[in-house]
C-alpha cells in the first residue's frame, strides 16, 4: 500500500506498514500509539481534571500524552517510507548515520532493551494517570496493610496499606529523574576535566589526572555515606552528590580520546590556522571524542540507579514517605516471609531498568564502533 492510502493508515495505525515490511521499530511504534490510546481512554477523567488546572506532574504527563500521540504518526511515516523504498530496491545504506542504527536495529538485546527503556520513560512520565491511587494515601490501616496482590491493589499493600503499583509508578519518576541528571551532572565535569587536562598537558594534565587518581582510590558507596551523613539527605543533595562523585571515569575516557585526537592531521592544520584552544577544543576535537562518553553515560545511568537505590535503601537516600525503589525495598526486608511483594516488585522494577540501560549501552558502543557495526 502506498500513496494516500499508505498515508491515512500511517495516520490511524502509525507502525502497521513499517511492520509488515520486516522494521521492528514499526511495532514498536503501533504498541506505544495503543498505549497512549488506551491511557487516553481510560483516563479521561484525569486529563479533564488536569485541563481545568493542575499540578505541574499532571501537565507533564499531559504534554508527554499529546506528545507521543502526534510523534507516533509522523515516525510511522518517515519509517515506512524507508522500508517500502528497501522493499522496492532503493539505497538505505549510505547517508550519515544509517549504517550505525541499522547495525543497533540488529543487535537483539540492545533492541529489546532500548523498547523496555522507552516503555520505563513512558510510564514514569505518565505516572499521574496510570497509578491507581495516591502513593501516600492512608485508609484504615488495618484493615488495609499487608493485603496480597489483587485486583483492587495488584502488587499488594505495604504496612500502611498504601497500594504498592502506585508506590513503585512513582518511584520509578524519582529514580529516573536521579539517574538522568546526576549522569548529566558527572558527564559535563567529568568532560570538561579529561579535555581541559589532555588538550593543555603538561603540569595541568598531570595535576588533574592525579587527582582523578585520588578521588578513584576512595570507595564510591563510602565517599557518598559520607558527604550525605554530613547533611540532610534529600532529593536535590543525593542527585548532586551522585553526580559529583561518579565523573571521574569520563575524565579519564575524554582525557585518552583528546590526547589520540589531538595528534590528528585536521587538528594540527587548524593550529596551523592560528585558531585558539578553546575553538579547536569544541569544533574540532569534543565532536570526534564523545562516542566513548555516550557508551559510558548509558551504562552510567543504570550505576548511577543502583547508587541511589544502596542510599535509599540505608536511610541516607530519598527519605519516607517519597517513594523510592530503595526505600520500598528497605521497608520490606523485615516482612519478607508474610509480605514479599512489599520488596520483591520494587527489586525488581531496579533489575529491568539497569538491565535495560546495559543492554542499550552495550549496543550503542557495538554500532558506534564500525568495526563491530560491519560485523553484526
Amino acid at each position: 500500500m502506498s500513496g494516500r492510502g499508505g498515508a491515512l493508515l500511517d495516520l490511524v495505525l502509525p507502525g502497521a506498514r513499517a511492520a509488515a515490511a520486516g522494521r521492528g521499530g514499526g511495532a514498536t511504534v503501533l504498541g506505544a500509539w495503543a498505549f497512549l490510546w488506551a491511557v487516553t481512554l481510560l483516563r479521561w477523567d484525569r486529563i479533564s481534571s488536569t485541563l481545568r488546572g493542575g499540578p505541574a506532574d499532571h501537565w507533564l504527563a499531559l504534554a508527554t500524552l499529546a506528545g507521543g500521540l502526534v510523534a507516533c504518526p509522523a515516525l510511522a511515516r518517515r519509517w515506512s517510507a524507508g522500508a517500502w523504498r528497501e522493499a522496492a530496491g532503493g539505497e538505505t545504506a549510505g547517508a550519515s548515520g544509517a549504517v550505525d542504527w541499522t547495525a543497533f536495529a540488529r543487535h537483539r538485546q540492545a533492541s529489546v532493551g532500548m523498547v523496555l527503556l522507552v516503555t520505563l520513560v513512558l510510564v514514569a512520565l505518565l505516572t499521574p494517570y496510570l497509578a491507581p491511587f495516591d502513593p501516600n494515601a492512608q485508609h484504615a490501616v488495618v484493615a488495609t496493610r499487608f493485603l496480597p496482590p489483587s485486583a483492587l491493589h495488584p502488587l499488594g499493600t505495604d504496612r500502611f496499606g498504601r497500594d504498592v503499583l502506585s508506590r513503585v509508578l512513582y518511584g520509578a519518576r524519582i529514580s529516573l529523574t536521579i539517574g538522568f541528571v546526576a549522569v548529566a551532572i558527572a558527564i559535563t565535569v567529568g568532560t570538561l576535566v579529561g579535555s581541559g587536562a589532555g588538550l593543555v598537558g603538561g603540569a595541568v594534565d598531570s595535576a588533574s589526572m592525579r587527582g582523578v587518581d585520588l578521588l578513584l582510590s576512595f570507595p564510591r558507596l563510602v565517599l557518598l555515606i559520607t558527604l550525605v551523613a554530613l547533611f540532610e539527605p534529600s532529593l536535590g543533595l543525593v542527585t548532586l552528590v551522585l553526580g559529583l562523585t561518579g565523573w571521574m571515569g569520563t575524565a579519564r575516557i575524554v582525557r585518552g580520546q583528546v590526547l589520540s585526537i589531538r595528534e590528528e592531521d585536521y587538528v594540527q592544520a587548524a593550529r596551523a590556522l592560528g585558531l585558539n584552544r578553546w575553538r579547536i577544543l569544541t569544533r574540532h576535537v569534543l565532536p570526534n571524542a564523545l562516542t566513548p562518553v555516550i557508551v559510558a553515560a548509558t551504562l552510567g545511568v543504570g550505576n548511577t540507579i543502583l547508587a541511589e537505590a544502596a542510599l535509599s535503601f540505608l536511610g541516607l537516600g530519598v527519605q519516607p514517605p517519597t517513594a523510592s525503589w530503595g526505600n520500598m525495598v528497605a521497608s520490606g526486608r523485615d516482612v519478607m516471609l508474610h509480605a514479599w511483594w512489599i520488596a520483591a516488585f520494587p527489586g525488581l522494577a531496579i533489575v529491568l531498568t539497569v538491565m535495560s540501560f546495559n543492554l542499550v549501552g552495550d549496543g550503542l558502543r557495538d554500532a558506534l564502533d564500525p568495526r563491530h557495526a560491519r560485523a553484526l
